[in-house]
């Protein structure tokens, strides 16, 4: 077989299952409203959770930040590209979330394999649940360690793998808030189990910090644990983009000896930085918007619980609608494009066969008519959702 036969059969048989992805430029628009061509589209695909990436501050911010170092750094942060912005924003982050360290990354995918590809060797093993982000389980199952994954959300899952005897090092592994099903881990029975049997915990908060806890501190702080390991991610409710993670001295200095992801990859602009300093301010003093979000959230699921279709069962932005089959969820998605609404239909292989979705997303910056116009617009759709 030619590279080019392997190429060609691979993408008809996404297009036969009605699973070919394609980028749709739009002209701007992260939170509230989309543009595309001359139209403009209410947006429930962000995961603009706050609507901070449009805040006059953190353009501010980033504009004098600009002025001030220019656009790049011009490297590593183990060559030029690490400075005062940088090191001042690692520190507002560990002692916003009580830990010893914070280490900077260009993205979260980029933390997550830089983990556990620098601190997985063989003869360990990683207990993964089993819808945990693409970025980690690619990560461990590319490593020299055994990939284990446990049932979604069961602590008793965990427990029994844990129970096996097992002479390496064991690192468990969820999310804070999932991704695509918008659930909690239940993060405090899980530490228990990882802190009984000499096992590490790492936790990806990806879509809970800056909306979940007080302060926006997250998933962790929210139920009162400190996991080894803590992935903060800067593209949802920071809305900007880039990671962290936070631990304590020795792993960082462990990372930044070994982390290949960090150490050959040009930094983040400290223009960005800035930016995320300015967020993190508006993060800690947001309750305002997150009692918004929480109120949004719940004029859309008090609605949605009228409607003749299965709502899954999430508290929190992410609000999923799961139809099953790939082609009535790309219909569904392209009638509600119609009525001027951007909602993204969402298929395997980013979530399990059989369970084709749309991925609704609400924010603080939604206004409550826009979320009676989606909910008029499905009660009007001739489609039965069912879950």
């Amino acid at each position: 077989m030619s590279w080019q036969t392997r190429i060609h059969e691979a993408l008809e048989l996404r297009h036969q299952a009605a699973a070919f992805r394609v980028r749709e430029v739009n002209e701007g628009g992260s939170t509230r409203w989309l543009t595309q061509g001359q139209r403009r589209y209410l947006n429930f695909s962000s995961n603009d959770y706050l609507g901070l990436s449009q805040d006059p501050r953190l353009i501010r911010a980033w504009q004098s930040g600009a002025q001030r170092y220019g656009v790049g750094t011009g490297g590593s942060g183990h060559v030029t590209g690490y400075n005062r912005e940088h090191q001042t924003f690692e520190q507002l982050l560990a002692e916003w979330q009580g830990y010893p360290r914070a280490l900077l990354f260009i993205s979260g995918f980029a933390a997550n394999q830089a983990i556990l590809t620098a601190m997985l060797q063989g003869g360990d093993r990683v207990l993964a649940d089993k819808l945990s982000h693409a970025s980690l389980l690619e990560a461990a199952a590319q490593s020299p360690a055994i990939l284990r994954r446990f049932t979604h959300n069961q602590p008793d899952a965990l427990a029994k793998m844990l129970a096996r005897s097992f002479s390496g090092e064991t690192l468990a592994v969820t999310e804070g808030v999932f991704s695509m099903d918008g659930d909690g881990a239940p993060l405090t029975e899980l530490h228990q189990l990882t802190q009984a049997n000499n096992a590490w915990l790492l936790v990806d908060d990806a879509h809970g910090v800056g909306v979940v806890g007080e302060q926006g501190r997250g998933s962790c702080w929210a139920q009162g644990i400190k996991p080894e390991l803590l992935v903060l991610t800067f593209g949802k409710a920071f809305g900007c983009s880039g990671a962290a993670v936070l631990c304590d001295d020795a792993t960082a200095d462990y990372l930044l000896q070994f982390a290949r992801h960090l150490i050959y990859s040009t930094s983040m602009p400290a223009a960005q930085v800035c930016t995320l300093q300015a967020a993190l301010r508006c993060i800690q003093q947001g309750d305002a918007l997150r009692d918004k979000l929480a109120a949004n959230i719940a004029r859309f699921r008090t609605g949605a619980a009228q409607l003749s279709f299965g709502l899954s069962a999430s508290s929190s932005a992410i609000q999923p609608l799961i139809v099953g089959e790939n082609q009535p969820t790309l219909a569904l998605a392209q009638h509600l494009r119609s009525q001027g609404l951007w909602v993204t239909a969402i298929r395997p292989p980013t979530v399990p066969k059989g369970s084709a979705r749309l991925r609704i997303t609400l924010t603080a910056a939604h206004q409550p008519e826009d979320i009676d116009l989606l909910l008029e617009s499905l009660n009007g759709c001739s489609y039965r959702i069912s879950e």
